[in-house]
């Protein structure tokens, strides 16, 4: 699809949905807003993919029903080739049932169709600060279901970080990707992926989406 101009000041958004109503919809509504402003529009998973690397986006709204695939197809490909992206989910679907498990698939935040309207504009500036924005209720099972099923990962552990290894961490939660934490921190970012390695090792996590999912749930509860 047709990629609009952009300013390079502004924050950019790609929309991937599959009903254009609700596309320019969002266009209309991202684009009031003075720091922000729609780079891209797609409603399959091959165009999506291919305007990342056209329009580098800053953030993407994604739904999960599109024509000719599925968004969480995309966004386990989003995640594993581009870890720094945040993603936020649109959808229909109801919250209960698909809030956790895009989280879990890397997704920063989830939003109902129905409250998209009142709430998408908040939801995009928590994401792009780093957070993840959920309904309470969402978050509150969100936060459960981590610490039941991760109860090693605890203060206990964190505490038993190095002081660069917390910054890092710190860092990881505040959004910051590889080359982010290596720039502001002066050191490579081959030693960046060494200090994650020590890290997830140490919180006895199994995946860098899992060190990415732990880091901002305790950033946020600071």
């Amino acid at each position: 699809m047709d990629t609009p101009a952009v300013s390079s000041s502004k924050t950019k958004i790609l929309i991937v949905d599959d009903h254009p109503i609700v596309r320019r919809g969002f266009l209309e509504l991202i684009n009031q807003e003075p720091d922000l402003e729609v780079g891209g529009e797609a409603e399959t998973v091959n165009d999506a993919y291919s305007l990342i690397s056209q329009v580098k986006p800053d953030l993407i709204i994604l739904d999960i029903s599109l024509k000719e695939g599925n968004g969480l197809d995309l966004l386990k490909r989003i995640a594993s080739d581009f870890p720094s992206l945040p993603v936020l989910v649109v959808s229909m679907h109801d919250e209960s049932l698909y809030a956790e498990r895009v989280i879990r698939l890397g997704a920063r935040g989830y939003v109902m169709k129905e409250e998209a309207e009142a709430t998408v504009i908040s939801a995009i500036r928590h994401v792009l600060r780093g957070q993840i924005y959920l309904s309470g209720p969402a978050q509150e099972r969100l936060v459960r279901t981590f610490s039941n099923r991760n109860p090693d990962t605890s203060e206990s552990l964190i505490h038993g970080l190095s002081n660069r290894e917390l910054e890092i961490f710190r860092l990881i939660g505040e959004g910051q990707g590889t080359r982010q934490i290596a720039e502001r921190l002066g050191i490579s970012q081959k030693t960046v992926e060494s200090f994650r390695a020590r890290i997830k090792q140490k919180l006895r996590l199994t995946s860098g989406l899992e060190l990415v999912q732990q880091a901002i749930l305790w950033t946020q509860n600071r």
